[in-house]
Formats: C-alpha cells, sequence, structure tokens
C-alpha cells in the first residue's frame, strides 16, 4: 500500500507509532467486492483483519435446514466481531458474510495483525475497544431472540428502516428474523388488519407509526 489516508476514517488509530504504520504500509491492502460478492463462509479459514472504509456486508447464521438469521452488519468505519474472535482464538469462521452494498475494506493479514497487536498499544486498544462494543452489540440480539414476541422483534426491523416505504421482500424480512416467510407474511398481514402497515409487492408502507413503536417496546 502506498500511504495510509484510510487511517483518517479510524481517528483512534492517528496516535500509531512509526513501527505500527510501517507495517500497515508494508502488508495492509485495499480491496473492493460488488453486491452479491462472499466475503466468508461458515468453516472456512480467517486469514485476516477487516475494516470497512465503504459499503456494507450481513454476516449471519445458517441453520442444517437452510433457514437463515442475521448476526449483525458491517459498515463503513467499523470492523467484524467474528473475524477479530477468529483472529484472537485461531479458529475457522463460524458463521457467513455476504455484501449488500458494494464494499471497499482495508486487510490486514493474520501475520501482520498479530505483530501489531503484540508491539502497538494503540492498535491493541483499537480492536479490544471495538470487539468489545461487538460483543454487546450480539447480546443485545441474543435477548431479543430469547425474550421478546416475534412480533415485537418484526415492528423494530420496521422501525429500523427510518422511512415509511420499506422496499423489503418477506423473505429478507424472515433472513433477518430467523424464522420462515410464511410466518413473516401472515404477521404483516395482521399488522395491515390493524390499520398499522399496509402491504405491496415487494414493499411495506408504515401507517401508522405510533402503534409500531408500541408493538416493538411491548
Amino acid at each position: 500500500m502506498q500511504n495510509l489516508n484510510w487511517l483518517t476514517q479510524f481517528p483512534e488509530l492517528t496516535n500509531l507509532d512509526q513501527h505500527a504504520k510501517d507495517l500497515l504500509t508494508q502488508y495492509a491492502r485495499i480491496v473492493e467486492a460488488p453486491v452479491g460478492t462472499i466475503g466468508y463462509r461458515e468453516g472456512g479459514p480467517c486469514g485476516a483483519y477487516v475494516m470497512r472504509l465503504a459499503g456494507q456486508s450481513r454476516v449471519y447464521k445458517m441453520s442444517t435446514s437452510g433457514r437463515e438469521i442475521l448476526l449483525y452488519r458491517v459498515g463503513a468505519g467499523e470492523t467484524c466481531v467474528i473475524t477479530t474472535t477468529c483472529l484472537l482464538g485461531n479458529s475457522d469462521y463460524p458463521a457467513s458474510t455476504i455484501v449488500e452494498e458494494a464494499i471497499r475494506d482495508v486487510i490486514i493479514p493474520a501475520a501482520a495483525f498479530n505483530q501489531l497487536m503484540v508491539d502497538s498499544a494503540v492498535f491493541r486498544k483499537f480492536v479490544m475497544t471495538n470487539y468489545g462494543a461487538l460483543i454487546s452489540d450480539l447480546i443485545v440480539l441474543l435477548d431479543e431472540v430469547a425474550f421478546h414476541s416475534l412480533d415485537a422483534r418484526l415492528a423494530k426491523v420496521l422501525l429500523d428502516a427510518k422511512t415509511p416505504q420499506i422496499t423489503r421482500t418477506h423473505q429478507q424480512i424472515a433472513d433477518e428474523l430467523g424464522t420462515a416467510r410464511e410466518v413473516v407474511s401472515r404477521q404483516l398481514k395482521r399488522l395491515e388488519i390493524k390499520g398499522i402497515v399496509t402491504l405491496g409487492r415487494g414493499q411495506i408502507e408504515i401507517i401508522n407509526r405510533t402503534s409500531l413503536e408500541k408493538l416493538a417496546s411491548a
């Protein structure tokens, strides 16, 4: 890599010592991938630390029956908790990821990552701080799956879209919730009957946001 201009997207690394910067200059590289690219697959080896510059990917777990559940998404300025876990534990990937919006990543090979973790207190703090925050997010997900009703989780997914018009299929929502498309379609139809949403082909419109918010907090 010719320069380290990408460091401006990660302010916590601005005080890296020269040795760490030299390692990054020598070993880090920028890669790009289009929508639909599989970043890694469950059971595959982990060879590098990933720092997202642009775009978004979805990290998910697939059951033996082929049902998918969303674990989290990785966006610009973020790292991947599962990748970090695999590198720290020298283990294979326990999940898979696919690109949802064309990505641009900084890739740090495992050997260089391990060296930076030993040599650079600034880099080590950055990695562990991000790791801790992402683990907290996963615990929130576990709490939602274990203790919240499907109605409440569906309402939250709709509200998270931040817009009344949601262009997503029932299957996409089902994948995010880790349930069957038929279940989501049934729940959405109930919301439509109650006057909370209206349904169209590949589109959902929120009509009564207040009722949806009450349902999400139930």
